[in-house]
Formats: structure tokens, sequence, C-alpha cells
């Protein structure tokens, strides 16, 4: 069945190969806006496209700071993706959400400071709304495979964003606490916005490694700890991604947030003042604004 929906992947830490794809292929695909974390990979699930890209590059070897998150973005966008599924690793807030589980998130809070947070700029300026930063019917496709596949997973929760690298200190582990944040990460957030403005159906799966440092009886996060969680939880990132790609295809319900039309409301720059390389910049994220 031929839908016109291709489903991308960001795989996080512990996720930077996908095995099991048909027709498998690793492929170069340039950006103006830079270098993207690795090449895609492209392949079918049961004859259905995906494009998985590793968001710290095989091997992990981008920090969450030095991730060119625009240029991924724009190559995904590219390469014709029009649901984004974000897989990345987290630390919990809550005692419930204990290392393994998923937690499809559906807010955020940005603390980070030193990313390129917006693919517009001088010569053409947007303003994309993030009240609902996620795509919800997305969200429902992955709540839904996740319980086929027998994943704990939660539905909704907020997501801070912190710039790291290094982990919280135990004061502000407690001050995010306060402010009823769930989950903890280092690289949803440009990522979401940006996706956001590529008008993709995006959505993320937050799998919890640790409990930060705000826990008495976990009280220092360790790597080593961490990598452990991440290769249980790798195998069942996989099977969730093919699981909800046969969903994403059969299913016919519409887009209550309309991801895929955002800009229209978006663009504040008169269009006599456009500047047209802006626009050429823009051919992947935004060029349907040239119709």
């Amino acid at each position: 069945m031929t839908t016109g929906k291709v489903l991308g992947v960001l795989g996080g830490s512990g996720v930077y190969e996908f095995e099991g794809l048909e027709n498998a292929r690793w492929e170069t695909v340039t950006s103006p806006f830079g270098e993207p974390s690795d090449q895609i990979l492209k392949g079918q699930v049961d004859g259905q496209d995906v494009v998985f890209l590793p968001r710290h590059g095989r091997g992990h070897v981008q920090s969450p700071s030095s991730i060119n998150y625009r240029a991924n973005v724009d190559v995904l966008k590219r390469a014709g993706v029009t649901h984004l599924l974000s897989v990345s690793a987290c630390g919990s807030f809550r005692e419930e959400l204990s290392p393994g589980t998923f937690v499809i998130v559906d807010q955020f809070i940005d603390r980070t400071g030193a990313r390129e947070k917006s693919f517009f700029g001088p010569g053409l300026v947007a303003h994309v709304s993030m009240a609902h930063p996620v795509c919800g019917t997305l969200g429902d496709i992955i709540e839904a495979a996740a319980k086929v596949e027998g994943i704990k997973a939660v539905r909704n929760g907020t997501y801070l964003a912190m710039e790291g690298p290094q982990f919280s200190s135990l004061a502000e582990s407690e001050l995010y606490r306060s402010w009823n944040c769930d989950v903890i990460g280092m690289t949803n957030m440009p990522e979401a916005k940006l996706a956001r403005e590529a008008e993709l159906h995006y959505a993320t799966v937050a799998m919890v490694t640790d409990y930060d440092c705000w826990h008495e009886e976990h009280d220092a996060v360790e790597v080593t700890d961490i990598l452990k969680v991440l290769t249980d939880n790798a195998d069942h990132a996989r099977a969730l991604v093919k699981r909800v790609l046969p969903m994403l295809h059969e299913s016919d319900a519409e887009c209550a947030q309309t991801c895929n039309r955002v800009l229209d409301t978006a663009i504040v720059t008169a269009p006599d003042a456009w500047d047209p390389a802006m626009l050429d910049k823009l051919d992947a994220v935004a060029g349907r604004l040239r119709s």
C-alpha cells in the first residue's frame, strides 16, 4: 500500500544501527546547513520505506552540543521523510518511571543555550507555535505499537532538555523535579523545534536509563549503568519502530496539530521582502513556500 508516508528514525544513545532492513544502503545527503551526524540509512520493512540517522553518528562521535541538529532534520526531509520518530536516552524524575521504561513525551522545557535553534532568520522570519510540539496522531500509533510489543511505555510527560555534557547537580535535579518535569535529556531540543519548522510529524520516545541524581538509592549517574540499560533497550526500540511502520501506513487518522501546514501561520516577513538566498537554503525544509 502506497500512502505517501515515509518514517524517519533518529536513533539516540545506544541505537546507532538498524539491523534487519531490506535493501539497506547508507547514503550521503548534503545540506546547506552543514554536516549531519552521519550518512542516512535507507531501507524497507515489509516493503515500507524507513530512513534512519544515528543522532550521535556511528560510534557515538558527536556530543549533544556538537550535533548539527539543523543539518540532521534537513537531510531527513530531503530524503522524503514525512513522519519522524525520535528515540533518545533520558533520566527519570519519577519513581514510577523506572529504568527501562519508554516515555512518549508531549511537552518540553528547553534549557539549552549553545545550539542553532531555527532554520529561519534575517530575510525570512518565522515564528512557529510550540504549544503542542509533538504529533499526537503519531504518538497514538507509537503507544499502540508499544502495547502490541509488550513494551512498558507511558504516554505523556515533560522532557527537560539540558545543555550537558555533564549530568545534573543535585540542586538542579531537585529544581527540575519541582517544575513537574518527568524526564531529562540532552538532545530533544532544538530537534523538536526544527522538526516542527520543517513541517514533519514528530514524536519522541525517551528511554529511561537512570534516576538522574535525586534518588537517594541512585544518587550518582554512572555511564556503565546507563550503557547496560541502553543495550537492553536497543532491541525494544528497533522492535517498536518495526511495529510502528505498518500501523502508520494503515492509519487514516487526521493530524489534529496539522503538523504539515504549520508554516501557513508562521511567516511574518512580507512576501516581496523574502531573501531569495534564504529561500534557496530552505528548499527542502520549506520548499512549498515557493508556490
